[in-house]
């Protein structure tokens, strides 16, 4: 089975590459332009990890990514962010699980995805 991947990007363009790329890797994609209503698409589709656009660490920028880590039923899930800020500790410190610089490597990118894939399969694993 395919994983899921749900993509939160508000740029057409990128949403578009990531979704050539990740598809041609073997994963299976759905893509947003922004973070309304997204949480019942989050339950409904049941993703193995959220690649999420976050400009800056506002409040505003970062609450689906926090409400994602805080809920039972999706803390479970890696969040990747991709973000132009430059301070990625900062967001990994609020709710992130990896945050790539935008621009990314392509390359960099399907690896991070790769390894946190099969770090969210240990766990569940042990369970």
């Amino acid at each position: 089975m395919k994983k899921k991947i749900l993509v939160v990007e508000n740029d057409q363009d990128i949403r578009e590459i990531l979704t050539v790329i990740l598809t041609e890797e073997g994963y299976e994609i759905i893509t947003f332009k922004s973070t309304e209503i997204i949480s019942e698409h989050i339950i409904a589709y049941k993703p193995d990890a959220i690649l999420l656009d976050i400009i800056r660490p506002t409040d505003e920028g970062t609450e689906l990514c926090r409400q994602i880590k805080a809920a039972e039923t999706t803390k479970h899930i890696p969040v990747i962010v991709m973000s132009t800020y430059t301070k990625t500790e900062v967001l990994e410190e609020i709710c992130a699980d990896k945050v790539i610089a935008k621009p990314f490597d392509i390359d960099v990118l399907v690896n991070v995805i790769q390894n946190k894939l099969k770090a969210a399969i240990i766990p569940k694993a042990r369970a």
